[in-house]
Order: C-alpha cells, then sequence, then structure tokens
C-alpha cells in the first residue's frame, strides 16, 4: 500500500511523481493522523492541468467510495465491478486508512456474455401499481427492480444487456438510454406485440458468440450467475432452466384407495413437494434457430422442442433469495425484504 498513499500537504508535483512510479493510477491521500480524506487519479490530474489547478484539496475527490475493514476480499471485488473501478480504500469507523485493494487485470477482467432481460410485460396483476409505470420499472427501495436484477449481474462482471420491451417502452429506453451512465451497455428489442419471453429472442440482430442468459424482468436473485454460467458449460448444455424447491400444504385428508376400494392409506394435509421454473436459463446462441420469428412463444416451449430433439438440457437449483413479483403481496415482501 505504500506507494498508493500520499499525505495531503504533498505538491503537485509529488503527487504526479507518485502516480507515475505506482502504475496504478490512483492515491489514497491522508492527513497526518492517517485519515482518508479523498483519493487522486490520473483523470483527476489530467482535470486540473486543463484548469490550471494545482492544490491537491481543490483536485482530489473528497467523498470517495470507501469499505470497512473487517469485509471479504470477495465482498471487496464484487463491489469493485459493480462500480467498475479498481481500487477500493479500506477505513475503520474513524476513517483511519487500513488498506487499498486493487484488482489485478484477472480479476478485473469482464464477461463477454449478453444477458437478456424480458422487461415488456403488462403487469396487470399489480393493479393500479403499472397503470402508468411498466412492472420492471417499479421502484424497490430507490431503484427500479430491474436495475437490481442489473446491478446484480454486474457485480459479477457481466456488463453487456438486451431489454425485451414492449409496455411503456418510452420509460425504461429514456432511464437507461444506451447504458454508458450506468457503466454498460445496454440494446433493445422493441416488440412491436407482445412475443412472450421466447419470441422475444427472435428480435436479436447481433451474432452471438457465448452463451447468453435470459431472465424475467420481474424477478430478483442473489443467485452467483458465474457459477450459473460454468454450471452449463461443464454440462456440455444447450439450454439451462433454474428451478427452485417450492412446496404445497393440501387442506384435506389425502386418501389412498386400491382397485377394489380398499383404503391402503391416510395423510393428513401432506406437503407436497416440487420444482418451479424462476425464470432464468442460460442458453448457448444455437438456440435461436428453433425461435419462431414475430410469434408469441415462450421459453417453455423452446425446451420441449430442445428435449424432442434429444438436445442436452439441463436444470440448476436455485438455493439462494428468489422472488416473483407478481403479485402486490410480492412487491411488498420485496420492499420488506431490501430494507432488511
Amino acid at each position: 500500500m505504500k506507494n498508493l498513499v500520499l499525505s495531503e500537504i504533498a505538491t503537485f508535483n509529488e503527487a504526479i511523481q507518485l502516480l507515475d512510479s505506482n502504475g496504478n493510477g490512483f492515491l489514497a491521500i491522508t492527513n497526518d493522523s492517517n485519515q482518508l480524506v479523498g483519493i487522486l487519479t490520473d483523470g483527476d490530474i489530467r482535470r486540473a492541468i486543463l484548469n490550471n489547478k494545482t492544490e491537491l484539496s481543490e483536485i482530489m475527490n473528497t467523498v470517495p467510495m470507501t469499505m470497512q475493514e473487517g469485509k471479504s476480499r470477495k465482498n471487496i471485488i464484487l463491489k469493485l465491478k459493480e462500480l467498475h473501478r479498481k481500487h477500493m480504500p479500506i477505513v475503520d469507523e474513524n476513517m483511519v486508512l487500513k488498506d487499498v485493494v486493487v484488482l489485478d487485470e484477472e480479476e478485473f477482467n469482464l464477461k463477454p456474455n449478453w444477458v437478456v432481460i424480458m422487461a415488456g410485460g403488462l403487469g396487470t396483476r399489480l393493479g393500479e401499481l403499472t397503470k402508468d409505470t411498466p412492472k420492471p420499472m417499479l421502484k424497490v427501495g430507490a431503484k427500479p427492480m430491474v436495475e437490481h436484477i442489473i446491478d446484480m449481474f454486474i457485480s459479477h462482471g457481466f456488463t453487456k444487456f438486451m431489454l425485451s420491451v414492449n409496455y411503456k417502452a418510452e420509460v425504461i429506453k429514456e432511464y437507461f438510454g444506451d447504458g454508458n451512465k450506468f457503466g454498460i451497455e445496454v440494446k433493445y428489442l422493441e416488440e412491436k406485440k407482445r412475443l412472450g419471453t421466447g419470441g422475444a429472442l427472435s428480435l436479436i440482430d447481433i451474432e452471438l458468440d457465448a452463451p447468453f442468459f435470459v431472465t424475467n424482468g420481474d424477478v430478483l436473485s442473489s443467485l452467483d450467475y458465474e457459477k450459473l454460467l460454468e454450471y452449463h458449460k461443464e454440462q456440455n448444455a444447450i439450454a439451462t432452466m433454474c428451478i427452485r424447491k417450492d412446496n404445497y400444504q393440501i387442506p384435506y385428508g389425502v386418501i389412498e384407495v386400491d382397485e377394489k376400494n380398499n383404503i391402503k392409506a391416510m395423510k393428513e394435509k401432506p406437503i407436497k413437494e416440487f420444482f418451479i421454473n424462476t425464470g432464468i436459463y442460460v442458453l448457448n446462441p444455437e438456440v435461436l434457430s428453433y425461435v419462431p420469428k414475430n410469434e408469441f412463444f415462450d421459453l417453455p416451449s423452446l425446451f420441449d422442442i430442445l428435449k424432442n430433439e434429444s438436445k442436452s438440457i439441463k436444470s440448476f437449483e436455485i438455493t439462494d433469495y428468489w422472488i416473483d413479483m407478481g403479485k402486490p403481496s410480492d412487491y411488498e415482501k420485496i420492499q420488506k425484504d431490501l430494507s432488511e
């Protein structure tokens, strides 16, 4: 950390010399109590020269992003990827600088895989909530639902997104634009009519050369997307569907009888377990040839076709947090979960 820290009373030339020698393009600026008072980057130096300023107090960022000591390196790396930065000052409760975590090139490497988010749904089950706002744009905390989904992918190094839009598409397009202000790339699949979770894939007009994700725009999960992608590749699958265990308690006593009407067994209000489709997938580019053009088509139908073609389709069980924002009660639960 020695070559990444500079005193606040240092000169402009000393800052340039240290930036040049450390090769990281970053300096943590501290006071005589070793408290972090700001950070300085190559970009700050360039702007200072253009504006003819040489006082560190005038050119440094005095409200930098920091993390508290005690966080694991993995947590720090995920945060840096989310922010698209390579340096994180680590401080204690008194802002005393304890460390500067620097991502190496391998850790910082961003993934080439695209993420397709189905954000064109009407959200009719949410009633008045979606009268003027498309469901994926409903605020969860301070951000729209779909931005939380994007943030989760960014934290794992995925920064290329396609948003399938239909209902009130202009709201989504105005908010995200081309993605530049979020540090990502955004393209739009514009449905002139509703095409379903699979039909919208027929609108992809760029050549894909790596597996891509598809996720509904109303599901939120803490799933490790890197782990999911690795599983998909290791299984040599053409398509992988994320599933989740659920259960339902039958509100009656269940009776089993034989062909002669003899009672064989009685179970009082048994609980039935089963797997559900979570609306999250990984697909290989070649599956796009099975998607009909300009027709309503759901992704489960694609899996049926691939199964009939004897293609390798796999499931991946989600045991992490997952919720589908289908009903007003789900929306309330997401708000509560986020606040906690």
